[in-house]
């Protein structure tokens, strides 16, 4: 397969070689509405020339503000070809933080997607002298919609953009991703057409995907993972079909019936938890065949247990039990990419055990995003408990530092994947990046058998009063493999102990309440009650007995609900806002420590 040099070639590439009747598709009106390579390449062609039109050059930004759809990719592809740089914004972000990006990164052009996306804008409009104009994708009241954009270079001869398209370099700057952070400012990452390709041509060769199948796409497109699972997509010509939104997935997987897709661990606790809930209600043989099918699955294991007679009882599970999981995620699934953050062990042992492979992947957006996958050779390319291995052309070294475990330390990374820098802040880039090209991730980590371990975030550790070091990720992960624990937050620095957040799983101990008789009519006094309260308690002990006598987990708190990332308390690819949090809940959090 050829490669590509530059973001846009996917499209001209796909047309060449694959040409399909429904390249990018969403729903319009409760229909789904189809999109051809052709006329994919006719309305990219004109977006590059109505931005022409307003007087767009090259390295000028445009910004852009929407939730998954088409005309996400049409506007980046557009804007691509000019040479132009696309600064895609988090739609669920503040207004405030829409001013810094906006004007940090001078961005000229502004689309957004709906009547929420304006409204922000209109409130901070004064304060955006450089833009120019803005447009909707959907259509609004007293606002220009994106088809009257296009009819600006409706009638121009396409053939005027090639001077342009030629003058775009590999080397040339195609996007700026601000980070949503977890504290502090923003920082505009940026990341050529040579680090974005060089990973898209290196996961081709790893992912299982082909021309012959879908992909349901519902992860954030501002999140470089999933745009650049994007490009995988079109240069490998599978059928990309948009999720209406998170609620929807469950009805889309069975409309679309894909092949193939990513998500982030937080998603897949949630399938996991709904799917046990549901055995949770099942009564007889019914229920006692779903949990000897599960229990066949959390043993799953490449080596130890996958003998003649536990693989002879896996073909019954998969047949009788496991299939109704496939079938309610549309029954075509090859394999599914996990990213963002580390997935439950368990998790990936009973999905794989159910015939459904979940493939981690680790990176993050100033190395374009993907340092390592796992691939579906179990011997070679997969390891429970891993990221996978580093991908080719991309080097990964440890820096051992004192508090941490033989062999543990600081993940560096070094390839044609690494950031150019971040925009306007040359002392950030090189507090991030050595001379000699090494970047510090900031990420917590070992190498086994050539395979990355994640154990935690750098920022994220701390030291308990005693002088003890604590990895809150690790901890918390092994606490969240409860059915009871939904979301947990470890702290405790500069404390005797660690101590913990805990959001209870409502739906599954409102279900134990039931069949031990308690009777609470809201999540607040659920988790005021002296039974269930010793019931989460039980459930941290059983993570305890594992863990070192200065990591377990002495006192804790059950909250009434979620973070969300509406409530700030979680970045949109899911990761806790712990600053955040510990504000919110810093009473609660000292209440843990009083005498």
């Amino acid at each position: 397969m050829k490669e590509i040099s530059r973001l846009f070639d996917v499209l001209d590439y796909q047309l060449a070689n694959f040409p399909k009747s429904d390249s990018i598709s969403a729903k319009e009106n409760g229909k789904w509405r189809n999109y051809s390579t052709q006329e994919i390449k006719k309305i990219v062609d004109n977006v590059s020339l109505s931005l022409l039109k307003l007087g767009l050059k090259k390295d000028d930004k445009v910004a852009l503000i929407s939730p998954n759809c088409p005309e996400w990719n049409f506007i980046d592809l557009g804007t691509l070809q000019l040479g132009c740089q696309l600064v895609p914004l988090y739609p669920t972000s503040t207004a405030s933080d829409f001013q810094y990006t906006i004007n940090h990164s001078e961005s000229k052009i502004i689309f957004v997607f709906g009547q929420e996306h304006y409204d922000k804008i209109q409130k901070i409009r004064a304060d955006l002298p450089q833009v120019q104009e803005i447009y909707s994708i959907k259509k609004l009241d007293g606002v220009k919609h994106f088809s009257e954009f296009l009819e600006l270079g409706k009638n121009d001869n396409p053939d005027i953009l090639k001077p342009y398209k030629d003058a775009v370099q590999p080397s040339d700057i195609a996007t700026i991703v601000y980070t949503s952070g977890t504290t502090g400012v923003p920082k505009g990452v940026m990341l050529s057409h040579d680090n974005v390709v060089s990973n898209i041509v290196t996961s081709v060769k790893l992912l299982p995907v082909n021309n012959t199948m879908k992909a349901l796409s519902f992860l954030p497109l501002n999140h470089i993972f999933e745009r650049m699972v994007f490009f995988v997509y079109m240069y490998v010509g599978v059928s990309i079909y948009y999720a209406e939104s998170l609620d929807t997935i469950r009805d889309n997987l069975q409309e679309v019936k894909p092949h193939f897709f990513t998500t982030v661990p937080r998603l897949l606790e949630k399938v996991y938890d709904k799917i046990v809930l549901t055995g949770t209600g099942l009564k007889g043989i019914k229920k006692s065949l779903f949990f000897w099918a599960l229990n066949l699955g959390l043993k799953y294991d490449f080596e130890k247990e996958n003998d003649w007679w536990y693989m002879f009882q896996l073909g019954i599970a998969r047949k009788l039990v496991f299939s109704k999981w496939r079938a309610a995620l549309g029954g075509n699934i090859v394999a599914i990419v996990s990213g963002a953050s580390a997935l439950q062990e368990r998790l990936a042992r009973v999905f794989w055990g159910a015939g459904i492979p979940v493939l981690e992947g680790y990176g993050q957006t100033e190395t374009s995003p993907v340092v390592s996958v796992g691939t579906l050779d179990p011997v070679k390319g997969f390891r429970f408990g891993t990221v996978g291995r580093p991908i080719p052309g991309v080097e990964v070294k440890i820096l051992q530092e004192p508090g941490y475990r033989e062999g543990e330390g600081e993940i560096l990374v070094k390839g044609p994947n690494v950031m150019q820098g971040y925009y306007k802040n040359p002392e950030a880039t090189r507090e991030t990046i050595e001379p000699d090209g090494w970047l510090h991730t900031g990420d917590i980590g070992m190498i086994v058998d050539g395979f990355i371990k994640i154990t935690d975030r750098k920022k994220e550790l701390f030291k308990t009063s005693g002088g003890k070091y604590i990895a809150p990720q690790y901890i918390e992960n092994l606490i969240k493999s409860s059915l009871y624990i939904e979301q947990v937050m470890v702290v405790g620095a500069e404390k005797k102990f660690p101590g913990a957040l805990i959001v209870p799983t409502f739906a599954n101990l409102q279900e134990w309440c039931k069949l031990h008789n308690i009777s609470v009519s809201s999540n607040e006094e659920m988790i005021k009650h002296p039974k269930v309260i010793q019931k989460i308690q039980e459930e941290v002990d059983k993570v305890n007995e594992n863990l070192a006598q200065y990591e377990k987990i002495k006192k804790f708190v059950l909250l009434p609900k979620e973070w969300t990332v509406d409530s700030g308390e979680l970045t949109p690819s899911m990761k806790l806002k712990r600053r955040v949090i510990s504000e919110n809940y810093k009473e609660l959090i000292e209440s843990l420590y009083v005498e």
